[in-house]
């Protein structure tokens, strides 16, 4: 750990968060806007070796620092207990990365592993900070609210969870997604398909039995479609046998240009994949997880649907013929397809990053 440790430098920032990439990306996008405003701080990221932060990090040219620490909720009696008695050895190991680098402040950004260093650097009197993404937030930042400086909220409905700590600042998202042009028409309709950074199964599934149904329109329709690892060979199996015009990976590491591409959206409601979708301007058919915790992503959907720029389907409802029915119908109606992007474009903050940095510069007081 003696490497960490860092002299002479205006600011040490701690992110500690991952997992998934709803939780790597904010963090990403706000190391990003540090290091613009302030070249000189040197930033470390803390998560676990099990989740996307091991690839994307280092990636993006920031240190990593892993802990042993994985989620109570939802587990099975046996998995709980292992996850029990990981949490002191999580504790011990954020004691020793606080001591060696020393940070001005700690942010949390979600996710297993930004529990124990946003609590024992509030214990130990270090500047904390939430970036809650959710509408309705979850277990771990409920409870690590009493202790945090403040807390950054995407959402208003989120706000009375956290009281006077909360500052309503919207997800952060990458800079590329605040750049993307007004769509313009073209010759065909691209849809933009994928369930999250790991892909989704349900949403896998659906769309390759909703081909055969769109045959049809295939030369009209473009399909833009990130699977994930484990549904990769099976989705693009089935694309090529379709005929239809389409691009399969298991991952986009340039989602923000397939955006710019895209008319129609489908995919989960994670946080940040719908405060992407509201930057961009973008029109989606949303399709919740239905099993994250406390439903939080039929919370995220909804407030989207409520304010008109997003459909909604349960993964209860989703079929083959419902999605679609409902890829047909939104394609035949530009103008509705106009209003959702309009819609969603007002829902956007870009600069959520921009907000959330300043609560940062001023927990630091440097």
């Amino acid at each position: 750990m003696a490497e960490l440790g860092v002299r002479n430098v205006a600011a040490r920032v701690l992110i500690a968060g991952g997992g998934t990439g709803g939780h790597v990306y904010p963090g990403i996008a706000i190391a990003k806007e540090i290091q613009r405003r302030r070249p000189d701080t040197v930033i470390l990221f803390v998560g676990t070796d099990r989740g996307l932060e091991t690839r994307i990090v280092p990636a993006e040219g920031f240190r990593l620092e892993t802990i042993t620490v994985s989620g109570l909720k939802g587990k099975s009696g046996v998995r709980q207990l292992k996850s029990l008695f990981e949490i002191p050895a999580s504790l011990w190991q954020c004691r020793r990365i606080l001591a060696a680098f020393k940070p001005s402040v700690v942010v949390g950004v979600g996710g297993y592993a930004s529990g124990p260093p946003l609590l024992l650097a509030a214990l130990r009197g270090i500047p904390t900070l939430i970036q809650e993404q959710n509408a309705l937030p979850g277990l771990t930042n409920r409870l690590l609210a009493r202790f945090v400086n403040k807390v950054a909220t995407a959402f208003a409905e989120s706000e009375r969870y956290f009281g006077s700590k909360a500052v309503l600042t919207g997800n952060p998202v990458r800079p590329e997604f605040k750049g993307l042009p007004r769509r313009e028409e073209q010759e065909s309709f691209t849809i933009l398909i994928f369930g999250g950074s790991q892909g989704a199964r349900a949403i896998n599934q659906a769309m390759m039995g909703a081909l055969p149904l769109l045959a049809g329109q295939f030369s009209e329709l473009r399909f833009v479609h990130q699977t994930g690892d484990k549904d990769y060979d099976e989705v693009s199996a089935s694309y090529r046998a379709s005929g239809v015009s389409h691009e399969v990976r298991p991952f986009f590491y340039d989602i923000p240009a397939q955006y710019a591409r895209a008319n129609l959206i489908i995919c989960r409601a994670g946080a940040t994949t719908l405060a992407e979708t509201s930057v961009s301007g973008r029109a989606a058919l949303l399709i919740p997880f239905a099993r994250a915790s406390d439903n939080h992503q039929q919370k995220n959907a909804e407030a989207l649907v409520r304010a008109g720029a997003a459909e909604m389907i349960l993964e209860k409802d989703l079929t083959p013929q419902l999605l679609a029915n409902r890829i047909l119908f939104l394609k035949s109606r530009p103008h509705e397809l106009r209003s959702m992007e309009e819609k969603s474009r007002g829902l956007g903050r870009p600069d959520s990053t921009e907000r959330i940095v300043d609560l940062v510069e001023n927990l630091m007081h440097v």
